[in-house]
């Protein structure tokens, strides 16, 4: 298994310890809950499964997987489902490892990997797929920047007496920001003001430059005022963006979800993701930014989300790396997911996506088609 315990796992219940028979049937019932949307019998279990036992000994064991905390009894039916803890476990213990077929990684590949140059495209693909291949709903947050390193600064000039400042980070990530210039300058006066930036900037994390900018653009004399601007302007030019950092896509496909029939559930999950301050905080309080966990999964069950609003939900996520930032990819849908197929696709797409700061992507001649 490459998955990672969700942070914090030391706050998960202690689990009661299972013999083999109970570990084979709470197994089974949480794969028949997964693939059938209902409660799960002694009988059908007795039928389907390869368990040499009579219904009578499997409903007596679903009665001690319920009285440990593993499975529930919703209904008055015989039926039972699994808790959060039985989820926890088969994750943990129990499900096998998590592949897709070499088609389907190829797929991945091959959509992917064609747009390595284009960072908001290739995360909103990511989305896409992902959702698409889970019928869950795709989510990607965008790097933090402040720990990007500048790989260049680029001006670009155009209409209405703007300029459009492009910030290139090592491994690919792009940030631009238009601001109003009175002065006509022609190309050659910019690129040399852009070169001039360039020697006391680029090398530099966008944290290192908004909080010595003063100091290393101070004694510069430069006729053009470009500089002066960049000066003024620092905190925005150098700022972690506000919001846009997160992406989802495939609602569509949610709905094909037992789950999600009723336009209040379908509505309800739309307005937690539209709080993008919420979710980001949920997102970036799953790991650290450790490069080294690029491309395992981290899986969060129902409750275990540090939001209140999140507890319906399950979240299966990865980091990747982007040179020297840190993002996140994954999706989001019930606790009754798939959860092996889940943290397949997910791991398989932060690898592909992965560009570590040795690794920057194709660059772009013309800065003025950055997105």
């Amino acid at each position: 298994m490459s998955t990672r315990p969700a942070d914090g796992e030391e706050r998960h219940e202690e689990r009661p310890a299972l013999s083999d028979r109970e570990r084979a049937i709470l197994r089974l019932v949480v794969e028949e809950f997964i693939d059938e949307a209902g409660p799960v019998g002694s009988r059908s279990l007795a039928k389907e499964s390869s368990l040499d036992l009579s219904a009578a000994s499997i409903r007596n064991t679903m009665a001690d997987l319920e009285d440990m905390g593993y499975l529930d009894h919703p209904y008055t039916s015989a039926g039972r489902v699994p808790t959060r803890m039985g989820y926890r476990t088969f994750v943990d213990e129990l499900m096998d490892t998590p592949e897709l077929t070499p088609v389907e990684r190829q797929v991945l590949k091959m959509r992917l990997e064609q747009l390595v140059s284009d960072t908001d495209e290739l995360l909103r693909e990511s989305t896409r797929l992902l959702s698409k291949l889970s019928n869950l709903l795709g989510i990607a947050l965008t790097p933090r920047l402040s720990t990007g390193v500048l790989d260049r600064l680029d001006i670009v000039p155009l209409s209405g007496s703007r300029l459009m400042f492009v910030l290139s980070m090592r491994g690919g990530v792009v940030k631009t920001v238009v601001l109003r210039f009175d002065v006509d300058l022609g190309r050659s006066e910019i690129d040399r003001a852009v070169s001039l930036l360039n020697e006391r900037l680029a090398g530099l994390t966008l944290q290192e430059i908004r909080e010595t900018y003063t100091e290393r653009l101070g004694d510069l004399r430069d006729q053009t005022g470009l500089v002066d601007l960049i000066v003024d302007e620092a905190p925005v030019l150098f700022s972690e963006p506000e919001e846009g950092r997160l992406q989802f896509e495939g609602t569509e496909n949610i709905l094909t979800q037992p789950e999600f029939q009723e336009p209040d559930d379908v509505r309800r999950l739309i307005e937690i993701i539209e709080d993008e301050d919420r979710v980001v905080e949920v997102l970036e309080n799953l790991f650290e930014s450790d490069p080294d966990a690029v491309g395992t999964a981290t899986v969060r069950i129902g409750g275990e989300n540090d939001d209140e609003e999140m507890d319906a939900y399950s979240i299966v996520t990865s980091p990747y790396q982007l040179g020297d930032t840190i993002g996140t990819l994954g999706v989001i849908g019930p606790p009754r997911m798939d959860y092996a197929r889940a943290v397949a696709l997910v791991e398989n797409a932060a690898n592909v996506i992965n560009r570590p700061a040795d690794e920057s992507p194709p660059s772009d001649p013309d800065p003025s088609t950055a997105s």
